[in-house]
């Protein structure tokens, strides 16, 4: 699915730096399954933020001690299964854990390229998703490549990659900021508002 330059350009990344393009991400999924919560009463859906927080939180405090393994556990209980919903919110709703979960077994295993291209996948293959649902027909990836709402996701993308690509070492205030920055504009990658 939607190969992008974006994925070879990530080797140059340090691990820090796969780390807090992986939250970004997830930040932008997180309405997404926020909301299907919502409408399904199916978990709660601000274990996603609270467990995305200790993330952010291991990038920004020295020391920060989290226990990866038993986040990972409980936020699997709380994965959706596609065939138990009748509505189409579930596939971002599993998209944006999907995210999430590569998140958490880069902290496990340390080893955060392959799950940073799995994270920026996982967000791209929500918007395909839904456009093409949208069409009511499959698209060819040189058609996914020109529709607007995969270029501008591939352009956000790109945008975070570019501001984490130019720091020499770990910049605390750009990792402050792009997660304000994400926060204070609480719309999903697929265009879902958060609203508390």
């Amino acid at each position: 699915m939607l190969r992008n330059p974006i994925h070879l350009r990530l080797e140059k990344l340090e691990s820090w730096q796969h780390v807090t393009f992986m939250a970004c991400l997830c930040e932008r999924m997180f309405p997404n399954y926020w909301a299907f919560c919502q409408q399904t009463g199916f978990a709660d859906g601000m274990l996603y933020r609270r467990i995305l927080d200790l993330v952010w939180e291991t990038l920004v405090v020295k020391d920060a001690k989290v226990n990866f393994d038993s986040q990972l556990e409980k936020f699997e209980e709380a994965i959706p299964a596609a065939e138990e919903f009748d509505v189409y919110g579930v596939y971002p709703a599993i998209d944006s854990c999907v995210g999430l979960s590569e998140l958490l077994h880069s902290r496990l295993s340390g080893d955060t390229l392959s799950h940073a291209v799995a994270v920026s996948e996982a967000s791209i293959t929500s918007v395909a998703m839904l456009e093409m649902t949208q069409a009511g027909r499959e698209m060819s990836d040189d058609e996914l490549k020109e529709n607007p709402a995969v270029e501008e996701e591939w352009d956000i993308q790109w945008e975070i990659f570019r501001l984490l690509s130019a720091c020499e070492e770990r910049d605390l205030e750009l990792i402050k900021g792009l997660r304000s920055d994400l926060r204070e504009a609480p719309i999903s990658n697929i265009g879902i508002n958060f609203q508390q």
